[in-house]
């Protein structure tokens, strides 16, 4: 019988920090991440907030493209994986659990008022942004979403390098 086992995540929340962008040994760019998501729940009479934070990663053309992007309190959309690390450090044993990012989709990014110029389709100084993830067609490179922008480029960060 095939393997039914499923390991699929989507989160959408801002970042608690600037990404970090290192390199593997092999060359591979990796950008790492901590992503905050906000959840309500109930206590008692009264709903309240509970922040939830993640780490992620992303690895390839597409980190090194999107990295200037990631900036603290930006929102964005993550689809991946789950990986689990296991380590032992002095007879002790860790374990964490790291997300492993297959797309990242900008959704919004901090912006004065002047930059937005009286845009009415900003939220709250957020607006969206570029969906970067894996193309199985190029060989694995990283490609924009034209989905992000309706169709157009609007608004696409054109300093990307794919």
């Amino acid at each position: 019988m095939a393997n039914s086992d499923i390991n699929s995540v989507v989160i959408v929340g801002r970042l608690t920090r600037d990404a970090e962008l290192r390199y593997l040994n092999s060359g591979t760019a990796v950008a790492s991440i901590s992503i905050a998501v906000n959840r309500s729940k109930k206590d008692g009479d009264q709903w309240i907030s509970e922040a939830n934070f993640f780490d992620v990663s992303y690895f390839g053309k597409g980190a090194e493209g999107i990295k200037p992007y990631l900036t603290k309190g930006t929102q964005i959309a993550v689809q991946g994986s789950l990986r689990q690390d296991r380590w032992e450090k002095d007879g002790q044993k860790f374990s964490r659990v790291n997300i492993l990012a297959d797309s990242i989709e900008l959704l919004g990014s901090r912006s004065s008022s002047s930059q937005n110029n009286g845009n009415s389709d900003s939220f709250g100084g957020y607006q969206q942004r570029a969906s970067y993830s894996q193309s199985q067609s190029s060989g694995g490179g990283y490609e924009p979403s034209s989905e992000a922008f309706g169709g157009d480029n609007a608004g696409f960060p054109e300093d990307i390098p794919f």
